[in-house]
């Protein structure tokens, strides 16, 4: 089996670097010693090694120098177990040797050339018509795979590169590796993220990757089959990447917890003139969960959403492939809410005085503690998929107001296409199942049939 054993030069050129040198031992009669082309300071190469600097620029030069090493030692070895021992003498080593160094000049071809994956993608974003939280978790795929792309190449595959025609199965899970370990990736290639962020947030600079479970990677190969399916439809590719694939492929979520009306009324009953900003913000919490609109159609509402006493909008999410208008008829509290603010001079057109929708969240929490309410409930970690106790004030946020709508009238009517005619989502929608849960009431009145 051949063998590399890597040294440098004792002298240096004009700017003080030395020349990395390699031995490749093939047998007891055919060592070769190669000059790679490769200048270093001789500070950061020892006994084989590399020592990176703290700063960032000199650092990623320094790993451009060892991936071009590992590249070479690569072609070596591979050169080596792939010839026949009659055809393996040192002149055919250098010669292919120096192939690799200096290819020859390719002809130019006529044949057309594959187009990139990534403009294809962004071709595929722009033609697909998808609402603007589709394509907010498409370009969250699209950046994930350039760092996929970026990592494999500072793992020794210097000339990897995704197609569209030869990406197979193994990529697939070799991506799928990936992203259930970025965020220890970070701590080992933080210049991937300085060139592709995790998170393109403007008021987050560089921030580190979090663990990924299931639901979040099976989300992302969603959206990467419907590329792929789009792809073939338009005649780019016959490839599906995904044929061989035995990963999880369905979503798993916790039993739903919501808060009861009587929750609800504790909070909205609860004195906070001494908070006026969160009073704000508790007022238009009980108002979603009125509602039962996701936050960021509640952020977009004016006064001119309300028609004949209800609210009427077209759900942002799935605006783009199912458009659809949701109307709820607003309830004596709603409107004296939406009347509470209706003179004030800071609306800026909107039904309420927003904040962002991270601010709102934020406020949620402190308004449950305030007002008591943290109840503990069981939830399925996302990333572990293990059961956990929390209490209501720790993961209360704008969605939590959606399921309380869903769970409560749920309650009440048990006619799950009823409900969806008021929270948007289409009949026999299976993702209405993670907005309510049969609970013990239901159960009770159930078994009362059997009576």
């Amino acid at each position: 089996m051949a063998t590399l054993t890597r040294n440098i030069t004792k002298g240096t050129n004009p700017i003080g670097k030395a020349e990395i040198l390699l031995r490749l031992s093939v047998s007891r009669n055919l060592v070769v010693r190669l000059k790679t082309g490769l200048w270093i300071d001789r500070a950061r190469f020892n006994k084989g090694c590399f020592s990176f600097p703290k700063d960032s620029s000199s650092r990623a030069a320094i790993r451009s120098i060892e991936e071009k090493l590992i590249d070479i030692e690569r072609f070596l070895i591979n050169l080596c177990e792939q010839t026949p021992n009659n055809i393996l003498n040192k002149e055919y080593l250098l010669a292919q040797y120096n192939l690799f160094l200096h290819p020859a000049p390719e002809k130019e071809q006529q044949t057309h050339q594959e187009p990139n994956f990534f403009d294809i993608f962004e071709d595929y974003i722009e033609k697909k018509n998808s609402s603007k939280w589709r394509i907010k978790h498409q370009r969250v795929l699209k950046r994930a795979l350039m760092r996929y792309e970026l990592y494999v190449r500072a793992n020794g595959y210097s000339r990897y590169k995704i197609k569209l025609n030869e990406f197979t199965v193994d990529d697939i899970n070799g991506f799928e590796k990936f992203l259930r370990s970025e965020h220890l990736i970070y701590e080992k290639y933080p210049e991937i993220y300085d060139v592709i962020p995790a998170d393109t947030h403007t008021n987050r600079k560089k921030p580190r990757p979090h663990p990924k479970g299931d639901n979040t990677i099976i989300c992302m190969f969603s959206i990467l089959r419907a590329f792929y399916r789009w792809c073939r439809e338009q005649e780019l590719t016959n490839n599906n990447p995904f044929i061989k694939y035995n990963g999880k492929t369905t979503e798993v979520y916790g039993t739903p917890y919501y808060i009861t009306i009587e929750e609800r009324d504790q909070i909205a009953g609860f004195d906070l003139s001494v908070h006026p900003s969160l009073e704000i913000q508790r007022d238009i919490f009980i108002f979603q969960c009125l509602i039962g609109c996701r936050v960021s159609d509640l952020l977009a509402m004016t006064p001119d959403s309300i028609i004949n006493n209800a609210i009427e909008y077209m759900p942002k999410k799935t605006k783009g492939e199912r458009p659809q208008v949701v109307r709820v008829p607003l309830n004596s509290r709603a409107q004296a809410l939406i009347e509470k603010y209706a003179y004030r001079k800071d609306l800026n057109g909107k039904l309420f005085p927003f904040i962002s929708s991270q601010k709102y969240n934020i406020a949620i929490k402190r308004i449950f503690t305030l007002c008591g309410v943290t109840r503990m409930v069981t939830v399925l970690n996302p990333t572990t998929r293990e059961e956990e106790k929390r209490p209501l004030n720790e993961l209360a946020s704008s969605h939590l107001a959606r399921r309380t709508f869903i769970g409560n009238l749920y309650k009440k009517v048990k006619d799950p296409n009823l409900v969806g005619s008021l929270s948007g989502h289409k009949e026999g929608s299976k993702a209405f199942a993670r907005y309510r849960d049969i609970d013990e009431d239901i159960k009770k009145e159930l078994v009362s049939l059997l009576d």
